[in-house]
C-alpha cells in the first residue's frame, strides 16, 4: 500500500469549555448551585460577591430588611429614575381589565437603574442575593435552621447513655452499636458481623465482642425511643408492646398483639384475621383490637430525628396570583433569595491590565473563568425563567382550578415553543422547584402524558392521578374500591383508563390495595 498525503475539509460540532460549564451550571439543583459558587470563590480570585451580600453575611440581615433600608434611603434622596421599572408599571394592565395574561418579572441582571452592566466589571444578581443569615427580620428561625438545630438520634441515645453507670469497655460497646444504627432506628448488621470487622479471624475476641454487644443492645432497646435499636419490624413492634404491656389489665390487646409478632409479618401486612387467629388462639375480634392496636405503632423510631435539612426544598420560581375575578393573571419571577451576586474584583482586574509581567497569561485565563462564570449562571436563570413562563401559559388551568384541571404537556412542546432542545428542558426542569398557590412542585411535575377521552380529546395523566386520589379519600373504608370500579368510575367521567393503568398509578401515589386499605 503507497503511502501518501492528502487535504480534507470537514465540520464537526465541538463543546467548548464555556458550553460544557453552562450545561453543567444548568442542571446543578439550587443547593448544588450554591456549593458551586462557593467553590468557584476559593478558587478564582478575580471573583467575589457583593458588598451587600456580603453586609448580610456579617450581619444577618434579610431581604426584607435591606429593601426597607433602601426605601428610607431613596426617601431621603431623590429617585433615580430606572427604565425597566417605569415599564413595568405602564405596561402592567390594571386589575380590572378582564384580558388573562401571564406576567413577567425579568431579573435585573444589572444594579444601575436598568443600564445594561458588562459581566467582567459589573455587578450581576437580582434585587437580593441568597439568603445565608440565620435569622430573619423579625427574630425568628427560618426552616433551614431549624432543621440546623435539630437533634440527630445518634446524640439523643448518646446524651441517654450518660446517665447509665456503665465500665469503659461496657460504654465503648454500646457507643458502636448506637453510631451502627440506621437513620429509622434499626439494627441492620448482625453482632456477629459487628464483630467479626473489629476483631477480624480471631475468634476468641470475636465471641468476647459477641456477648458484649448482646449485652449493650439490651440497654440499647431501654433507650428513648421505644423499638429503637430492633433488627427487624417484628421485634420493633415487640418492643413498644412489651412497654405498653407493663401495667395493663390482663385482657389487653397488647398481650394478643405481641402473639401477633411472633407470626410472620405477611400475615399482619396481609390482615389475615382468620388465620392469625387460629395461630394465636385468639377470638378473631381479639385479633381486631390488637391489629388496631399493631398500627398506632411506630415502625421507624428514627423518624422524628431523620436530618430534616436534607428535605428542605427552597423554589427557584415564584408565582404569584396578581389578577382577581373571572380571568386572573399571574407573575412568573425567579426566586431572589437563591440568585447569587457576583462581579469580578475590579482592583485585581485593573491591576491585570497595567501588570504585564510573568504569569500575566494564567492571570488572564483566570479572570476570563469568571466572567464566563458570572454570564453562564445568569444564563441558566435566564433559561429557568423561560421555561417556566412558558409552563405557566400552558398549564394556567392548573394555577385557577388545582391539579384536576392539569393539561397533556410533553418536553418538546416547550422545547419547540422556546427554540430549545429536548435535552436543554429536561435539564431546567430537574430539580428545580415552583410555588405555587397550590404548594411548591418540581418543574417536572406540571409534564404529564395524555389519556383518551370519549369525546376525543385528551386528559392528563397527572389529572387522572388527582381523581383516583380523590376517589380513594371519599371510598367507604369498609369496602374499599378496587382498581376495576376506580377504573369504571374514570370510564363514567369520560376518561379510559385501563385496570392496570389505575393500579400503576395507585402505586405511584403510595395508595394501598382494596384488601389493606380496609378498615376492621
Amino acid at each position: 500500500m503507497k503511502q501518501g498525503l492528502s487535504l480534507r475539509v470537514s465540520q464537526h460540532l465541538a463543546l467548548t469549555p464555556q458550553l460544557q460549564q453552562s450545561i453543567r451550571l444548568l442542571q446543578l439543583s439550587t443547593l448544588e448551585l450554591s456549593q458551586e459558587v462557593e467553590q468557584m470563590l476559593d478558587d478564582n480570585p478575580f471573583l467575589e460577591v457583593t458588598q451587600e451580600e456580603a453586609a448580610r453575611e456579617e450581619f444577618g440581615l434579610t431581604h426584607a430588611d435591606i429593601a426597607v433600608r433602601e426605601d428610607d434611603r431613596e426617601a431621603e434622596s431623590a429617585p433615580e429614575f430606572t427604565p425597566g421599572a417605569e415599564m413595568e408599571r405602564a405596561t402592567t394592565p390594571a386589575e380590572s381589565e378582564p384580558a388573562a395574561s401571564v406576567e413577567i418579572d425579568a431579573p435585573d441582571w444589572g444594579g444601575d437603574g436598568g443600564t445594561e452592566v458588562v459581566p467582567d466589571d459589573g455587578e450581576w444578581g437580582g434585587d437580593a442575593p441568597a439568603r445565608k443569615n440565620n435569622l430573619s427580620g423579625d427574630g425568628e428561625m427560618d426552616a433551614t435552621d431549624l432543621a440546623r438545630g435539630h437533634e440527630s438520634l445518634q446524640a439523643h441515645l448518646h446524651r441517654q447513655a450518660l446517665s447509665l453507670r456503665l465500665s469503659e469497655t461496657d460504654s465503648a460497646a454500646l457507643r458502636f452499636l448506637i453510631e451502627s444504627l440506621n437513620d429509622d432506628g434499626y439494627l441492620e448488621e448482625p453482632l456477629e458481623e459487628l464483630a467479626r470487622g473489629l476483631a477480624g479471624r480471631d475468634e476468641e475476641q470475636v465471641e468476647e465482642l459477641v456477648h458484649r454487644f448482646t449485652v449493650a443492645l439490651r440497654l440499647l432497646h431501654h433507650l428513648d425511643p421505644t423499638g429503637v435499636g430492633a433488627r427487624n419490624l417484628s421485634e420493633c413492634l415487640s418492643l413498644q408492646l412489651r412497654a405498653m404491656q407493663a401495667g395493663a389489665p390482663e385482657d389487653s390487646p397488647c398481650h394478643a398483639a405481641l402473639r401477633i409478632c411472633g407470626q410472620p409479618i405477611e400475615l399482619l401486612a396481609r390482615r389475615d384475621v382468620k388465620r392469625l387467629a387460629q395461630l394465636t388462639g385468639e377470638p378473631e375480634a381479639r385479633i381486631k383490637l390488637a391489629i388496631g392496636l399493631i398500627t398506632r405503632l411506630e415502625p421507624k423510631p428514627g423518624r422524628r430525628f431523620v436530618d430534616v435539612e436534607r428535605n428542605v426544598v427552597i423554589p427557584d420560581v415564584l408565582v404569584t396570583q396578581i389578577g382577581r375575578g373571572g380571568q386572573p393573571r399571574f407573575r412568573v419571577q425567579l426566586n431572589p433569595d437563591v440568585m447569587p451576586r457576583l462581579r469580578v474584583h475590579d482592583i485585581y482586574a485593573g491591576a491585570l491590565k497595567s501588570h504585564k509581567g510573568e504569569g500575566h497569561q494564567a492571570l488572564q485565563q483566570r479572570l476570563q473563568e469568571a466572567r464566563w462564570f458570572i454570564k453562564n449562571i445568569q444564563q441558566r436563570f435566564d433559561t429557568i425563567l423561560r421555561v417556566s413562563n412558558a409552563i405557566v401559559e400552558r398549564q394556567k388551568s392548573f394555577f385557577v382550578h388545582g391539579e384536576l384541571a392539569m393539561r397533556p404537556l410533553v418536553l418538546r412542546e416547550i422545547a419547540d415553543e422556546l427554540g430549545l432542545h429536548e435535552s436543554t428542558i429536561s435539564r431546567v426542569t430537574t430539580a428545580k422547584y415552583m410555588s405555587t398557590p397550590y404548594g411548591t412542585f418540581e418543574l417536572k411535575y406540571f409534564f404529564g402524558s395524555a389519556l383518551g377521552t370519549e369525546t376525543g380529546g385528551n386528559a392528563s395523566s397527572t389529572a387522572v392521578r388527582a381523581l383516583i386520589k380523590q376517589f380513594v379519600a371519599s371510598e367507604n373504608l369498609k369496602k374499599p374500591l378496587s382498581d376495576s370500579q376506580i377504573s369504571d368510575m374514570l370510564k363514567e367521567q369520560g376518561i379510559e383508563c385501563a385496570r392496570r393503568t389505575v393500579a400503576k398509578y395507585r402505586e405511584a401515589l403510595r395508595i394501598a390495595p382494596a384488601n389493606l386499605r380496609k378498615a376492621l
